[in-house]
């Protein structure tokens, strides 16, 4: 079975992880749940690697997209798309239905963060694995500071839910025992954290169109090492629901 691709610096670390866990489970293909995928970024390359995969997502304009994107791909049949959002989620998939959960840049923006961890833990079979990629608190802090947005800075050094001006839709922020803290309280245990972008949001473009092989593989290599892993754009943790495999 074809392996899901990995994509460029700003998502290389996720496939990188992503991969792992594919590779994990024998080459069978896996039932996945991608929570908030929108358009497909990640739910066609999927499919494209025999995997079957339902995106949940409140726009019906992304799942439009993401249906067209999967048609062009030549995986119809392995894409699904449910309009819902992530506090919803339990109403919309069946209990222990999936080997694999997405959850990516969802976590910032509902209403109730615990109850969506819980609905990760409860799609998943025991031994399946959830993949949660959350907004980074020090790197918001540190990203208005150099702008010079000084009291927008102080107010997220105090307050992971405080609110910047702009198109900031963030409703909080984590850092790595906030975020761990919520997945574990949901039954769901944190196997592996790395840093998202640690640098690639850092770089001036020019640099990095000029070589991104060598920003993919510094990526690749500072993501889960302190302390540049904690000061990423965003955080990502693997997480599993505890309990055997299903085979």
């Amino acid at each position: 079975m074809a392996h899901a691709r990995i994509a460029g610096p700003r998502t290389a670390v996720i496939w990188s992880v992503l991969r792992g866990e594919l590779a994990g489970q024998d080459g069978r293909p896996l039932s996945v749940v991608d929570v908030g995928g929108g358009t497909g970024g990640f739910a066609v390359p999927l499919a494209e690697a025999g995997h079957t995969v339902t995106v949940v997502d409140p726009s019906p304009d992304a799942l439009a997209s993401l249906l067209r994107r999967a048609t062009d791909a030549g995986v119809a049949d392995r894409v699904h798309a449910l309009q819902g959002d992530a506090d919803s989620l339990g109403d919309l998939v069946p209990p222990a239905a999936a080997d694999l959960v997405l959850c990516h840049a969802v976590l910032e923006v509902v209403d109730d963060p615990a109850a969506v961890a819980q609905a990760l833990h409860d799609a998943l079979r025991p031994g399946g694995a959830a993949s949660v990629l959350v907004a980074n608190r020090a790197a918001a802090v540190l990203s208005r500071a150099t702008a010079g947005q000084w009291q927008a800075a102080t107010d997220l050094l105090h307050d992971p839910a405080a609110r910047t001006a702009g198109r900031d839709t963030a409703r909080r922020r984590f850092d790595l025992d906030t975020a761990g803290e919520l997945l574990s309280g949901a039954g769901l245990q944190v196997e592996q954290t790395h840093g998202v972008r640690v640098v690639a949001d850092l770089v001036p473009g020019v640099i990095a169109d000029a070589d991104p092989e060598s920003l993919l593989a510094f990526e690749l290599a500072a993501a889960a090492l302190p302390p540049y892993r904690d000061v990423a754009t965003q955080l990502h943790l693997l997480a599993r629901r505890r309990g055997p495999a299903a085979h």
